[in-house]
């Protein structure tokens, strides 16, 4: 049974991919290749690793076994480059992990950027989740660590605590509610909205509506915070964002209310399964991280 380190990542980026088109572009690998590989590696184990439907593939009890091995083998590989780093010119790292909307606005930009400028051989994967996808996906090993808000479940992970995530709601200046010294999320379900099309933040509110029996009117849905900022400023709707991205791309023409709900003081989590397990990259990106929350807590 020889499997390369090329077959294990190509296994599991087709599962995390849903199929083997998918994972072969994750992998960035030609179709033809990567179906050669994958039937490679089930006629060397003698058993089918995946079940190929019409809506892709899923990996069958075999395939299963292998995905944990592989993430194991993997995020060995990774803790090793990074401990041969200190010796080594030239070894690549990587680091991949997850993390809320509310952590990508406050702060990864700047825990990525020194970072980054600290370690020029090192690569960072992140990619946006709710905090309960990212807590399984951290718990399963499909990445190193996560930055979540502390209202997930976080059952048998390690927690670093590490800033204050609060979301508020932006009002036109003129707005009748602006004037407001703070709302309740109930009290605003019958306004039009402007919001994200998508992503951890868009999930959260959704969730929170659907608990009082509503859904959240959206007249448009856009990909940025900035974007949403222009539309309520137009008098398109109200939105709801994180404190620091409003005040980001506050305008003369907005007013920022506070969000009442308990829900909306939240705090930003580092959660991974072992801290001390980290590769030494991505040990020295949760050291940045949490420097970066101490930062943002001293100067609100």
């Amino acid at each position: 049974m020889r499997f390369d380190l090329t077959d294990l990542r190509l296994f599991i980026a087709v599962v995390e991919a849903g199929s083997i088109s998918g994972g072969a572009n994750l992998a960035h690998m030609a179709l033809a290749s990567a179906s050669a590989r994958i039937s490679g590696m089930e006629a060397v184990l003698g058993t089918s690793l995946l079940e190929r439907g019409r809506r892709g593939v899923v990996p069958t009890p075999a395939g299963r076994t292998l995905l944990a091995h592989a993430r194991i083998v993997t995020a060995q590989i990774e803790r090793m480059r990074g401990d041969l780093g200190v010796f080594a010119s030239g070894l690549k790292g990587h680091i991949r992990m997850l993390s809320n909307t509310a952590a990508l606005v406050e702060l990864l930009p700047a825990a990525v950027r020194v970072f980054l400028i600290a370690h020029p051989d090192v690569d960072v994967d992140i990619e946006e989740r709710t905090s309960a996808d990212i807590v399984a996906a951290v718990a399963e090993g499909r990445a190193e660590f996560g930055l979540i808000a502390n209202s997930a479940d976080t059952a048998g992970l390690e927690t670093v605590t590490v800033a204050e995530d609060r979301l508020v709601v932006l009002f036109p200046s003129q707005h009748p509610l602006a004037s407001s010294s703070s709302m309740r999320f109930a009290e605003l379900l019958d306004q039009p909205f402007v919001g994200l099309s998508a992503g951890a933040l868009h999930s959260h509110l959704a969730d929170q509506a659907a608990k009082l029996g509503r859904r959240i009117g959206y007249r448009v849905r856009l990909r940025s915070f900035e974007s949403v900022a222009r539309l309520v400023e137009a008098g398109v709707g109200i939105g709801i964002l994180p404190l620091a991205a409003a005040e980001r791309v506050r305008s003369g023409g907005l007013t920022i209310v506070p969000l009442a709900d308990r829900w909306a003081r939240r705090h930003l989590v580092l959660c991974a399964a072992d801290f001390t397990a980290l590769s030494r990259h991505a040990a020295a990106l949760v050291d940045e991280i949490v420097r970066q929350g101490e930062a943002v807590s001293q100067h609100p």
